[in-house]
């Protein structure tokens, strides 16, 4: 009996020792998760920059390509009409050497240069069949130097264009990365605002059960036969379209209007031109989402305030929700903030 004490006491010490040493991790602050959303949405900018400049390079790499692509097939138009040229003349002169030969025309010119009597005449014949041997012999070559050239040409002019085709794999491979890392940023800081909104409405149920128990306790010190309940204190919640231009112009085009890549006019938008509508009142585009992700972003967003990513932006109403100009055949709609997007003010 003694033994099974000791026993029984052994394991309760062992299990206390274990839950003295488990760690408890408090759930992080509002203001720790906005430090975080913070730094991430600051990570996510440095990377929308990255991305950015590796499109401008992508876009110059193209138009290198397209002027080296432009070049080659000049070079083969060359090529072609140097060795179209150097066959003309290599015929033209066997048709000549053929001709002399056949006519006799060598012994003939011969003859001339010896029976001629005169030393000039003599001279200037030889010096004339010369010259044309000379001629022939000249232009083959000068033929043969271009073609040469040409090919050098050509053949630099592909090893330049499959070195700017491995940049450009290499520079997609790149861009596949980075879209990769920022929608990962983007379900982060997408992760973080909801656990700050989530926060913020624990926060304020905190908040308003503890003004209601204080009001409760304040009225029943002074009528405690009362038993009904005071309004806590809160305040009546925001009116997203009361009082907010923005977001009037938004409910005013809900299922009135058609997605149009690239309109900003009545009745039909594309997502930017829509949201430039809704900020501006006029039909005047301000930017495309690049744009908007350059504006002061905000971690507290206001019904007004822009939804946006790298590919689509809404008008943001509040609770979760935004006004977009969705896709062809769709229109504006009313939809959740997608994942990924950040929170801009105009």
């Amino acid at each position: 009996m003694k033994l099974k004490r000791v026993h029984s006491a052994f394991i309760a010490a062992a299990l206390t020792c274990s839950l003295v040493v488990t760690p408890v991790f408090a759930e992080p602050t509002q203001e720790e998760l906005e430090d975080q959303k913070e730094a991430a949405q600051s990570e996510l900018g440095n990377l929308q920059t990255e991305f950015d400049t590796l499109i401008q390079k992508t876009s110059e790499l193209e138009n290198k390509l397209i002027s080296t692509g432009q070049q080659i097939t000049q070079a083969e138009e060359d090529l072609e009409e140097a060795e179209s040229k150097r066959e003309e003349q290599y015929e033209a002169m066997k048709l000549r050497i053929k001709f002399m030969y056949e006519s006799g025309s060598g012994t003939a010119t011969m003859e001339k240069v010896v029976s001629s009597g005169s030393i000039s005449d003599m001279l200037t014949q030889a010096e004339y069949s010369q010259k044309v041997h000379e001629y022939d012999r000249t232009q083959l070559q000068e033929y043969a130097n271009t073609v040469t050239e040409i090919e050098n040409l050509q053949a630099t002019l592909e090893e330049e264009m499959a070195d700017l085709q491995a940049t450009e794999a290499e520079y997609q491979a790149q861009q596949e990365t980075l879209k990769e890392t920022i929608a990962s940023k983007q379900d982060e800081i997408s992760n973080l605002d909801e656990m700050i909104q989530e926060a913020a409405r624990k926060a304020e149920e905190a908040r308003k059960a503890a003004e209601a128990e204080a009001a409760r306790q304040q009225q029943q010190q002074q009528n405690p036969v009362t038993t009904g309940g005071g309004s806590g204190g809160t305040t009546p919640p925001y009116n997203a379209v009361t009082g907010n231009a923005v977001v009037d112009r938004a409910y005013s085009y809900i299922g009135n209007a058609e997605y149009v890549w690239g309109a900003c006019s009545p009745g039909e938008f594309d997502c930017s031109g829509f949201v430039a509508y809704c900020l501006t009142g006029n039909y005047a585009r301000l930017g495309s989402t690049i744009t908007f992700l350059g504006w002061p972003r905000v971690s507290d967003p206001q019904p007004g305030d822009v939804c946006v990513n790298v590919d689509h932006c809404g008008i943001y109403i509040g609770n979760g929700q935004m006004i977009h100009c969705a896709t062809y055949g769709v229109g504006v709609i009313i939809g959740p903030v997608q994942a990924g997007m950040v929170y801009v003010r105009y």
